[in-house]
């Protein structure tokens, strides 16, 4: 018999630039199909999942602030590349079994629910995987800002950041060799040495409200469902890290 998971409900981060895969922007079928099914393992042993997806696959609006577009204008634009992914992933994951909803910030009821945190939990207590898109339906707020208040807010027992490293580091690994990794670090030294994994933002709620956040690498095959079970993989963000 299957071991218990460690978590009841969790709330996973991906970045846009996951769905792009190595094309780097746009998306990648092979790579959706991929978080997809890695999504309905973790789903399978009956955790409740929502999802938060970035969009720099599609638009940053910080990016298009230097061609001339306003910056609130831009984060705009973002929140509804948001939505382009997440109704991706809905799709994805319906094809394979997976019930699931998309809730959004802004309103656009042709494509998707407005969120309405009761209706989300209860989504999630029937065993839906619920994509929440549109960021905080704020400009100048992250995705990791977004990730955090809908984990509050539904009462999830942990954040998951997926990441393509495994975990964090004293520095970008890609860039400095000498570079360590932490299996622990607490939310306010995260802060303190400024690592980049999540906004500062979205460091200091979790901190402030005891919510851990486990980053991890996304490529690794059943990482997810791994994290989701309580495998000691990725580093665990915690109050006593």
């Amino acid at each position: 018999m299957e071991a218990t998971p460690k978590y009841k409900r969790v709330l996973l981060k991906l970045s846009g630039e996951a769905f792009a895969g190595p094309d780097k922007i746009g998306f990648n079928g092979d790579t959706i199909r991929f978080i997809a099914e890695e999504v309905k393992e973790a789903w399978e042993t009956g955790i409740q999942i929502g999802v938060v997806i970035g969009a720099g696959n599609i638009v940053r609006g910080a990016n298009v602030e230097v061609q001339g577009v306003e910056r609130a204008t831009g984060d705009y634009m973002g929140m509804l590349g948001t939505v382009i992914n997440c109704l991706a992933l809905q799709s994805v994951l319906e094809s394979l079994g997976v019930p699931s909803r998309v809730q959004t910030a802004i309103t656009m009821n042709q494509v998707a629910e407005p969120f309405v945190r009761r209706k989300a939990i209860r989504h999630m207590e029937k065993g839906r995987v619920v994509i929440f898109g549109g960021g905080t339906g704020n400009p100048y707020f992250t995705t990791d800002t977004a990730t955090t208040l809908k984990a509050l807010e539904v009462g999830a027992d942990v954040v998951l950041k997926a990441t393509n490293v495994d975990g964090i580091y004293t520095a970008d690994p890609k860039k400095d060799p000498t570079a360590t990794k932490f299996d622990t670090i607490t939310h306010q030294k995260a802060l303190d040495m400024g690592l980049k994994v999540m906004d500062a933002t979205a460091f200091a709620m979790c901190g402030d409200h005891n919510l851990p956040i486990i980053v991890f690498d996304i490529k690794g095959k059943g990482n997810i469902k791994k994290v989701c079970m309580g495998e000691k993989i990725g580093t665990l963000v915690a109050k006593e890290g």
